[in-house]
């Protein structure tokens, strides 16, 4: 994604075996001995300091070091891949990202002479050592905000107006890349000055707006299949709104901050019965039909770790008796596969209806719960029950 917008990095390609280590190492060096760096592909940072990231100075030790890093752990992510790269001579390394800032609604650029390290904790040790600057969404960075960012990171003092020049074009570029793609958040670190005068980034991590995904079909080639959580792909295939979480009481709502205060509701109540928490985040929108129903029951109760499931409803433009009938209907869908407690709290319009609908049906594993709390109690005793 750097390279299609112009940023300037060094090749690499990626293995999954050791013997594709080789043949990648020996691609880059032409087939001479040099030095590449083996870096294991997870989603999360640290992986310098997890020893995920190896340096290797010959063909052989590039799939040695490759072999070592396949299948390790880091941070809960196992290595499957990793990127045989390009090795540089640095001579100073930088740190820059533009990100969404939801609070002051308008984007926000970070840049640092001092690169490499944890950010975070450069962000609280030494505070000033991390300009920055206010982005407006309507301009972006141009020529005089790059400048601008460069100024108050201490680029020109730290460095010399030449190689501060020439960081102001790649954050140019690295703007690029966050409008064009819809990123929320575009961060290189470290961003390098190499031995010969050239700026690099070396490594980099790239947020994107899911929201923006139609403008965008090529993203669906950057997504590792192997690295989603199996639930969590099911629910996209589906179309719902699923996050999984690690606790006990599957939750079912519509609207995201219904299902937002739900889970805070069930986090409470599950502290007078066993510490059980909530098991997921799953917002199945404005309708309720059975079809989307079963779909939400049928991804979390195939949840091992789910004991009960609390669906918290509040009846708007889609009535309550609509969503009763779409429960009942769903049931009838997952059939045996309904072994789990359910708790229905329902409000709203047509709440009477929906609560008739659900009472005469009389399935012995669904509970009906006049409040929220009462719900959320209820289910969170249950799942403590099962455990």
């Amino acid at each position: 994604m750097f390279e299609k917008h112009g940023v300037p990095v060094l090749g690499g390609v990626v293995a999954t075996t050791a013997e594709e280590a080789r043949a990648g190492a020996e691609k880059l060096l032409g087939g001479k001995d040099g030095v590449v760096v083996v870096k294991a592909q997870v989603k999360t940072g640290g992986r310098g300091k997890a020893g995920g990231v190896k340096l290797a100075r010959s063909v052989d030790e590039a799939a040695e070091k490759a072999g070592e890093i396949l299948g390790m752990d880091i941070k809960g992510h196992t290595v499957h891949r990793v990127m045989i790269a390009e090795g540089a001579r640095i001579a100073q390394e930088f740190y820059f990202s533009v990100l969404l800032d939801r609070a002051e609604r308008r984007y926000l650029a970070m840049a640092s002479v001092e690169g490499g390290m944890e950010i975070e904790q450069l962000a609280v040790e030494r505070p000033d050592a991390l300009a920055r600057v206010a982005v407006d969404p309507r301009v972006g960075i141009d020529q005089a905000k790059a400048d601008e960012i460069v100024a108050a990171a201490g680029f020109p003092e730290k460095t010399s107006p030449e190689i501060a020049a020439k960081v102001a074009d790649v954050l140019q570029k690295l703007w690029t890349v966050y409008d064009q793609e819809d990123a929320t958040l575009v961060e290189v670190n470290p961003l390098v000055l190499t031995e010969d005068g050239e700026i690099v980034a070396l490594d980099g991590k790239v947020s994107l707006d899911t929201n923006a995904d139609f403008r965008h079909p090529d993203h669906a080639e950057l997504e590792d299949a192997s690295a989603a959580d199996p639930l969590e792909a099911r629910a996209k295939e589906a179309d719902l709104n699923y996050v999984k979480l690690d606790g006990e009481v599957g939750i079912i709502g519509n609207g995201a901050g219904l299902v937002m205060s739900t889970l805070d509701v069930v986090a409470y109540a599950g502290e007078s019965h066993g510490g059980v928490k909530p098991a997921n985040f799953l917002d199945i929108g404005g309708g309720a039909s059975a079809e989307i129903m079963a779909a939400g029951l049928h991804i979390i109760l195939t949840d091992p770790q789910v004991k009960s499931v609390f669906v918290n409803v509040f009846g708007g433009i889609t009535a309550c008796d609509a969503v009763a009938n779409g429960i009942v209907a769903a049931l009838e869908i997952l059939g045996d596969e309904e072994n789990k407690p359910l708790v229905v709290r329902l409000d709203g319009n047509n709440v009477i209806e929906g609560r008739r609908i659900l009472a005469e049906a009389g399935h012995p594993l669904v509970t009906l719960a006049d409040t929220m709390d009462g719900g959320a109690d209820k289910a969170a005793e249950l799942a403590h029950a099962a455990a």
